[in-house]
C-alpha cells in the first residue's frame, strides 16, 4: 500500500503556473523552445507541438504511443507527429509526483540540457505545485511480469512500495559493472539520481552523426568514453553514474504507463527497448490493479487515507 513516505499525497497534482526552457536536442542539435503548463484534473501528461497544426498537435505521454526506443523514447501520435528524448523529462516530472502536465514544445525532440533530469526538476520547482481535488491513481503490480532480450531483462513484481534493482555489464574499464537499488522517494530521486547524465563512447560518434544522430551531443550535456578514460574534465558526479542515469531512463520510461506504480522494478543491462515491451507485456497480462485513495483534505499538502479501491486494469 503506498503511503506518504513514497508519495506526497493521494491527491492529483499539476504545476502552479507555466515555467519555460529552452535548449538543443541531443539528436537532431536544433535549438528548440519548451512550456511546462498547469492541466486540469485526470488529463495526464500530454505533449503539444506548437510548430505543427493544432488538430495534429497533441501527444499524449503513453507506452502504446512509442515508436522509436534507440538510444531514447519516442512518442507518435496517428499524424507521424513525434517528440523523441522524452524520458528525462518525464522522469523529472514522476519523481514530483505530477499528474496532470502540458508540455507545449516548438520541435521534435525535447531539449537535453546537461544530460541529466536536475534542470527539468529545477524549472518545475520554480513553477511550483499544487494539489488538485481529485484522488491520485496507482497501478498496483499483482504477479510477476518478464520479458527479455539474450541475457537482458526487465520485470516488474508485487511489491507494497515502488522499489527499482538495477545492474549494467559494459565492456569498459571506466563503467564495469554496477549496481544499485532503492526505495523510491522523491526526496531520493533529487540526490540521489537526478544529476546522473547521459552517456556514450567516443568511437561512436561518428557513426551516430552519420545516422544523423547525437548532432547536439557534447561534453557539456553527455558523460563521453574514450580509451577506458572519461572526457569530461570534470570528471563523474557520482562514482555509480552510469547505473544511476539507467535507472534515471527506466523511471521515465516506466511513466508511460500512465500512472505511477506501485512494484519492484528489477533489470539487468535494459534499456529503452526492453522497459518498453515491459509495460505492454505487463498491460496484456493484466498485471496491474488500479488503486486509488479517498482522503479528507486537510490543508493544500495533507491529506489523509481512508480507503483504497480496486479496479482491474485493462
Amino acid at each position: 500500500m503506498a503511503d506518504s513516505k513514497h508519495y506526497a499525497g493521494y491527491q492529483q497534482k499539476t504545476l502552479i503556473q507555466p515555467v519555460k526552457c529552452s535548449g538543443v536536442g541531443l539528436h537532431n542539435g536544433e535549438n528548440v523552445s519548451m512550456w511546462l503548463r498547469p492541466a486540469p484534473t485526470g488529463t495526464g501528461i500530454v505533449f503539444r507541438r506548437t510548430d505543427v497544426e493544432p488538430e495534429k498537435s497533441i501527444i499524449p505521454a503513453k507506452y502504446n504511443l512509442v515508436t522509436q526506443t534507440r538510444l531514447g523514447t519516442t512518442i507518435s501520435n496517428g499524424y507521424g507527429t513525434k517528440v523523441s528524448t522524452i524520458e528525462h523529462l518525464l522522469s523529472a516530472i514522476f519523481s514530483s509526483e505530477i499528474d496532470n502536465i502540458y508540455i507545449d514544445i516548438d520541435g521534435s525532440e525535447v531539449p537535453v540540457m546537461d544530460g541529466s533530469a536536475a534542470p527539468f526538476l529545477f524549472f518545475i520547482e520554480c513553477a511550483g505545485i499544487k494539489t488538485l481535488s481529485a484522488p491520485k491513481e496507482y497501478l498496483t503490480v499483482t504477479k510477476t511480469v518478464r520479458v527479455t532480450d539474450g541475457d537482458k531483462f526487465a520485470e516488474l513484481s508485487p511489491a507494497d512500495t515502488f522499489y527499482m534493482d538495477f545492474m549494467i555489464d559494459f565492456d569498459s574499464d571506466a563503467i564495469g559493472q554496477q549496481s544499485l537499488n532503492f526505495e523510491f522517494s522523491s526526496s531520493f530521486f533529487k540526490t540521489e539520481i537526478a544529476r546522473a547524465r547521459t552517456f556514450g563512447f567516443a568511437h561512436e560518434v561518428e557513426m551516430l552523426r552519420a545516422a544523423g544522430l547525437a548532432r547536439g551531443g557534447s561534453l557539456d550535456n553527455a558523460v563521453v568514453i574514450q580509451d577506458n578514460q572519461v572526457m569530461n574534465k570534470n570528471g563523474l558526479r557520482y562514482a555509480d553514474e552510469f547505473v544511476r542515469h539507467k535507472l534515471l531512463d527506466a523511471i521515465g520510461d516506466l511513466s508511460l504507463a500512465g500512472r505511477a506504480v506501485i512494484g519492484r522494478y528489477s533489470a539487468y543491462k535494459s534499456g529503452h527497448d526492453l522497459n518498453n515491451k515491459l509495460l505492454h507485456a505487463a498491460f496484456a497480462q493484466n498485471a496491474f490493479e488500479i488503486a486509488s485513495f479517498t482522503a479528507p483534505v486537510l490543508d493544500a499538502e495533507t491529506v489523509i487515507p481512508t480507503q483504497k479501491t480496486l479496479v482491474k486494469s485493462a
